[in-house]
């Protein structure tokens, strides 16, 4: 068997076992490891299970992650998710769709601190599910928002697809949150448009709250996202303003939500076991991904099948934005059946080279492909997201949850359209702050 056969048949077995629901991390490091043993020889392939983990989690570039996974899990358990949708909700709940517009609202505030898609859709599903159940939203609309708003906690800075996205290319973490500050902004908009469209032709589908709130008790509300704003600030904004690395800058972000949390009063010894507990198994499983990828990602480099796949795409004789939507659609395609941090370390390192050959801004790029990868977390068969929220709701079928998320998708389309049309999206915030 020829090598870039023997390549295309351990992609294959990769995502067939991925649908089949096995863990990333374990199925990339075994079918990798097989793959180096069948393309190589055995020595070579246990020296590669050898040598690949330690120097993988012993990277200092990769310290950030999990001091931003424990700055999210800080203030998770400090209950700031249900403060924000509150002060979302006495400002938005009298609109129609309003209990799902304060929805995406207080997802996107939440996903400036936590980085997580799945993560961000599962906190603020167990608070805004049951309130829209309660004024008797549609399911398809309760659903199809709360699994779309998760997404934003990739986008949206600080977001680990980005960390991993700069520490593959070599690229400034701090521009890429810059970068993708804008576009998150312009998801959010999108996305609220859609359930007041969706609401327009539907009228059941999201009634009016009967509660009514004074500008007083609206504008007290805001108290509530002051420490979280405070937060936001200090940490991109230092990174930013180039006061701090982006791992001083979770470590910061790590303390202060920490002071929050204390200040909140929440602080037991059950809460910071459940908040370490949390930190360590996102890391674990971030770390596990990125370990898998490696040896995953060395057994095609020896088949040269990335070789192929991006001289075939290059040699298409599309141009850039040819190549691109190439590139994207490949990632959308995938991004419905794998993690969206597996499909940054495996096929970042083949399409980058044949981005920057094409002359292709990289931070622009990167900002397009998060929003691909957004855009597969709520498409079928899989969609984690879906997966998350259904998980969530119990009572609701998968089917309805799809059929929920599917405006959203369309979404998503516009927006990479958007970004793709005006760059200057993705790429004024980095040139003003770093020139």
């Amino acid at each position: 068997m020829d090598l870039i056969t023997l390549g295309i048949l351990g992609f294959i077995a990769l995502v067939v076992l991925l649908f089949l629901g096995m863990n990333v991390g374990f199925t990339m490091v075994a079918v990798g490891f097989v793959g180096y043993i069948l393309a190589v020889n055995p020595a070579a392939a246990l020296g590669i299970i050898k040598t690949v983990p330690i120097n993988t989690v012993l990277s200092f570039d990769l310290s950030v992650i999990p001091l931003f996974v424990l700055m999210g899990q800080f203030c998770l358990h400090s209950g700031i998710s249900t403060k924000l949708y509150n002060t979302c909700y006495k400002w938005l709940g009298r609109m129609k769709g309003g209990l799902s517009i304060a929805t995406i609202g207080a997802t996107a505030l939440f996903a400036t601190l936590c980085g997580s898609a799945p993560a961000t859709a599962a906190t603020m599903g167990t608070v805004c599910l049951p309130e829209m159940k309660k004024y008797n939203y549609k399911d398809t609309l309760a659903t199809g928002c709360l699994a779309a708003g998760g997404t934003l906690g990739i986008l949206i800075p600080p977001s680990v697809a980005f960390i991993l996205y700069g520490i593959t290319t070599s690229t400034s973490i701090g521009r890429l949150f810059a970068a993708g500050l804008f576009p998150g902004i312009v998801l959010t908009i999108l996305y609220i448009f859609t359930i007041m469209i969706i609401c327009r032709i539907d009228k059941k589908a999201g009634p009016r709250s009967d509660e009514t709130f004074t500008w007083g008790e609206k504008f007290r509300a805001l108290k509530d996202v002051i420490p979280m704003v405070i937060l936001f600030v200090l940490v991109i904004g230092g990174i930013f303003a180039g006061l701090f690395t982006a791992n001083e800058g979770a470590a910061i972000g790590a303390v202060g939500s920490f002071i929050f949390l204390v200040f909140s009063g929440r602080l037991s010894r059950k809460v910071m076991k459940a908040a370490l507990l949390g930190t360590v198994k996102t890391t674990g499983m971030i770390f596990l991904i990125l370990v898998g990828a490696k040896v995953f990602g060395a057994f095609l480099t020896i088949t040269r099948l990335p070789t192929l796949i991006a001289g075939g795409i290059g040699g298409l004789g599309l141009g850039p934005y040819g190549v691109i939507i190439i590139i994207l659609l490949i990632m959308i395609g995938l991004g419905c059946l794998m993690d969206e941090l597996a499909m940054i370390l495996l096929l970042v390192p083949i399409f980058y080279p044949l981005v920057l050959e094409l002359g292709i801004n990289p931070y622009w790029f990167g900002v397009m492909l998060v929003i691909s990868l957004m855009m597969g977390q709520i498409l079928p068969p899989v969609g984690i997201n879906v997966f998350v929220i259904q998980g969530v709701a119990k009572t609701v079928p998968m089917g309805t949850v799809y059929r929920g998320v599917a405006p959203f998708n369309l979404a998503c389309a516009l927006g990479i359209a958007i970004v793709m049309t005006f760059p200057a999206l993705a790429l004024s915030l980095p040139t003003a702050l770093y020139g």
